[in-house]
């Protein structure tokens, strides 16, 4: 059976918050809303975009939240076509990426973007063939919902027993166990490792460069 690395994105591999935060600030303004701090906007990062303001406005209708889903992706869409969408890749990366590669491990993506930013992301990095399943919000619930994982451990001839998730964020960790994969958190994301372990991750990589070494200990 396959061995399959199942990575989140924003947060995990890129640090994109300044992007999230200035587009969700952007929504907001056009309701004539109050936006959130963005301490609360980094922690709805992962979600999918309805529920991640569902959280954010739950005292307003489903409505409201599919209105402003809809002026968040306007707004990111802008911020990218005048080539102020930032994202990079966490120092690291792109090295524990190839050493998984290198040991035989199949990559994947479980993420709350879009097939859009998700594709436009991963080129930008020049990482898009080192993955063999890419998961996002446009074709499966929102996190922490398993059906992600559960799609890409078909696409990639895995098994749950055989499927780390690796992600920064609580809801990461509750997907993972929810499939019945091992759960890898990340402590330079934008949840605390302490809620991570809550969540029930089974181990915490506090860089990238750890990450081989804790896959090693699900084979």
């Amino acid at each position: 059976m396959n061995r399959l690395a199942l990575f989140d994105c924003d947060g995990t591999l890129v640090d994109s918050q300044a992007n999230i935060c200035v587009a969700m600030e952007h929504c907001f303004d056009q309701a004539r809303l109050i936006p959130p701090d963005r301490a609360a906007i980094r922690r709805i990062v992962g979600l999918s975009l309805p529920q991640a303001l569902a959280e954010l406005l739950p005292d307003a209708d489903a409505a409201l939240h599919h209105a402003l889903a809809d002026d968040y992706k306007r707004a990111f869409h802008a911020l990218r076509g005048k080539g102020l969408v930032d994202e990079p890749l966490f120092e690291g990366i792109a090295e524990a990426i190839e050493a998984l590669d290198a040991d035989g491990w199949l990559l994947g993506v479980a993420t709350g973007k879009s097939d859009r930013g998700l594709a436009l992301c991963l080129e930008h990095h020049g990482l898009k063939h080192r993955f063999v399943t890419l998961q996002t919000a446009d074709r499966h619930p929102s996190k922490p919902h398993p059906a992600m994982i559960e799609a890409a451990i078909a696409e990639a001839g895995a098994s749950p027993e055989t499927t780390v998730m690796i992600g920064d964020t609580s809801f990461d960790m509750l997907m993972g166990r929810a499939a019945e994969a091992h759960a890898l958190g990340v402590a330079w994301g934008y949840h605390a490792p302490e809620e991570l372990s809550v969540a029930g991750a089974h181990r915490i990589a506090h860089e990238p460069a750890a990450i081989p070494m804790h896959l090693k200990e699900f084979a």
